[in-house]
């Protein structure tokens, strides 16, 4: 019986959390099979049209649908078994069928699927394959044999899952727009054999998305060349001793604006192919490969077509980086010499406006002198005035002998009058 303790509440997530591990867990398939593959990248509002999409086919078969947050579902629909998984930016479906005797490729899983709602599937197609697990019973044929399955390409494979299957493919679209898998079993169990188809749909998956980034790092390329031309040209400039150190600053910075708009831009892009490149890589450790004499394995067939690809795309967001360093570092040390450049400036602002202040000093010493004689003038006038006014009133005094005396001390007071409002007005300017 079990026993109920008295423990805290649950997380709100505590079990979605525990189930993850169980998620996307691979069909339990009933050989020998075949299968088909469908990936669509998903833009906008198309997540919610894909999810609406698999309801209508649940509905239409009267299969209980995946809750509303699930986002991996898999069902019986009577004559085929679907398998669906919706990811970041991609949604896949992949159908499953119990196989006959066809003749491999003859017949596809995916013509038991309803053709109308086939139709009305939202996104754009990225991968598209077919895939059979055939006995080894049934295919007996050497391997310039098994190429007449493969249109006569050359073909990738090795032994895989610990030798319990063969897995052959060419990683080419054929007429039909289907790429494909043959696998030949020689001891795969149902789980395993689902596991091993797993692994190879999302090998392509993953490849085919990593891919999304070559095309844009080839178009970003001469834009590349073009912004390191330009800062190059820049830093020469600003070598100049009669460089425009304004002008230039100007220039670097609309180069910096479009390069981290660029790098903005494209930043998911390239972080999505190196994640995705690291999932192909996974995928292919998981297949336990090994090598069937004649053929590249699926490690080096990648090595060889897929990693160039990736590698550029690094390459290209490794030169943006740098590029946005670069003229980071140039835009720091231009905008140090213009400072420097503006602090001379206003260095030479300084003493000029000192030097007038001199001046002024200067002017305004001797517009004091002038003014303390003319204050003098002025009051020496009014004394003789008085002096002449005392005279003719009957005063014994001799005006100009009153007139000369008068002067120096007039003059002295004038002076200290002066002095005492300057000091006056400087006490108000320094409070």
């Amino acid at each position: 019986m079990t026993t109920l303790y008295p423990l805290p509440d649950n997380h709100p997530q505590r079990f979605q959390l525990h189930n993850e591990v169980h998620a996307r867990s691979p069909v339990n398939l009933e050989l020998p099979v075949k299968s088909t593959h469908l990936a669509l990248k998903l833009e906008g509002d198309d997540k919610k049209l894909d999810r609406e999409h698999l309801l209508y086919l649940c509905e239409r078969f009267s299969i209980t649908p995946p809750k509303q947050d699930f986002n991996h579902f898999t069902a019986s629909f009577g004559s085929f078994h679907l398998r669906w998984e919706q990811h970041g930016e991609f949604s896949s479906y992949t159908f499953y069928v119990k196989n006959g005797h066809d003749e491999p490729f003859k017949t596809p899983a995916l013509d038991t699927v309803p053709v109308d709602w086939m139709s009305g599937l939202p996104g754009q197609l990225m991968v598209a394959s077919h895939a059979m697990i055939l006995s080894s019973a049934e295919i007996k044929g050497e391997i310039d044999q098994l190429n007449q399955y493969f249109a006569g390409n050359a073909l990738i494979g090795a032994e895989v899952s610990g030798g319990a299957a063969k897995a052959y493919t060419d990683f080419k679209i054929h007429v039909d727009g289907f790429s494909r898998f043959l696998i030949v079993n020689d001891h795969l169990k149902n789980a395993q054999a689902g596991r091993l188809l797993q692994r190879l749909f999302e090998i392509e998956d993953y490849r085919v998305m990593a891919l999304l980034a070559f095309p844009v790092a080839r178009e970003l390329a001469p834009t590349l060349v073009q912004a390191d031309k330009q800062l190059i040209d820049i830093t020469s400039a600003m070598a100049s001793t009669d460089s425009d150190d304004s002008g230039l600053l100007d220039e670097l910075t609309t180069l910096a604006s479009e390069i981290e708009s660029l790098v903005s831009s494209n930043h998911y892009r390239f972080g999505a192919a190196n994640a995705y490149f690291k999932l192909v890589n996974q995928r292919i450790e998981d297949l336990r490969e090994t090598r069937i004499q004649g053929l590249q394995t699926f490690s080096e067939f990648m090595t060889r077509r897929l990693v160039p690809a990736i590698s550029t795309c690094e390459t290209t967001a490794k030169r943006f980086s740098l590029l946005s360093e670069r003229i980071s570092n140039a835009g720091e040390l231009l905008r140090t010499r213009v400072n420097i450049s503006i602090e001379r400036q206003n260095q030479d602002l300084l003493k000029s406006m000192n030097t007038h202040a001199k001046m002024q000093l200067r002017l305004q010493s001797t517009v004091e002198g002038l003014s303390i004689i003319a204050i003098t003038s002025y009051a020496v006038s009014l004394i003789s005035s008085m002096a002449q006014a005392m005279k003719s009133a009957g005063w014994d005094i001799n005006p100009p002998v009153i007139i000369g005396s008068s002067i120096p001390i007039v003059l002295v007071c004038a002076a200290i009058g002066v002095r005492r409002i300057h000091k006056l007005i400087r006490k108000v300017d320094d409070e």
